[in-house]
């Protein structure tokens, strides 16, 4: 009887912990939520916590008349052709470093983490003249160019690590039985990958969407939705940001 109860007792303060958990990271986001619905005159009330009476027109003047939905979609673009590009790149050259012994294996592993030591703003200036040069400015495929950039060291290593966790027997054995290299990777080691690569497709989308300093100094009018939203704030809904 007293072993039930313990349990009885460890299970409620499990479900406590965790309804609290959940409470306190929910609660703030669904207040904001429903403040973000409130009329001008429930929002200024220092005396009312729940807002009695709502209206869309302050996220419809955010989405439609400063321009947030056309950042949402530019940046769902963004973000789908910067997983695309890094991943056309990343998965050769990280199954590349961890199934094939070469020379310099290493010094190429330490280099694609060194690409990442060079801030972003000290390279924005010869950025927009190349972009300028290849008439890539102010597009969507220049900005996921550059998100490609941020991203690819991170796809590389984090896919390395993926295809060295797959067992060489598996291609081998496939091999054997008459598949080539490449036969094999698609049928046999990819497939096995897959819940890693969709964790690092997860980590790029998320990358490219919270981006907003490149995003804001390559585009005037195909902003990103974090780069639209810094213009709002800014106090334009057009022009450059500052």
């Amino acid at each position: 009887m007293r072993d039930e109860t313990k349990y009885a007792l460890k299970k409620t303060a499990f479900y406590f912990v965790i309804f609290t958990a959940v409470a306190w990271i929910l609660i703030p986001i669904i207040v904001a939520f429903l403040y973000g619905f409130t009329t001008k005159t429930d929002y200024y009330n220092p005396d009312i916590i729940i807002p009695h009476s709502y209206t869309t027109q302050y996220v419809r003047t955010i989405l439609f008349t400063l321009g947030a939905w056309e950042g949402i979609k530019n940046s769902v673009i963004v973000a789908t052709l910067t997983i695309i590009i890094s991943f056309i790149l990343g998965i050769p050259a990280g199954y590349s470093i961890a199934k094939f012994i070469f020379p310099g294996r290493d010094m190429i592993k330490l280099s694609i983490v060194a690409l990442r030591m060079f801030p972003i703003p000290v390279m924005a200036i010869p950025l927009i003249v190349l972009y300028i040069r290849l008439h890539l400015a102010d597009t969507l495929l220049g900005v996921a160019l550059a998100h490609t950039a941020m991203a690819l060291p991170f796809v590389v290593l984090i896919t390395s690590s993926i295809f060295g966790g797959v067992s060489k027997e598996y291609e081998e054995a496939a091999m054997v039985f008459g598949l080539t290299r490449l036969g094999s990777f698609m049928k046999i080691t990819l497939p096995l990958a897959l819940p890693g690569l969709a964790a690092a497709a997860m980590f790029t989308f998320v990358m490219s969407w919270n981006e907003v300093f490149v995003a804001s100094v390559l585009t005037l009018n195909h902003r990103t939705l974090p780069a639209q939203i810094l213009s709002i704030m800014a106090g334009s809904s057009g022009g450059a940001a500052p």
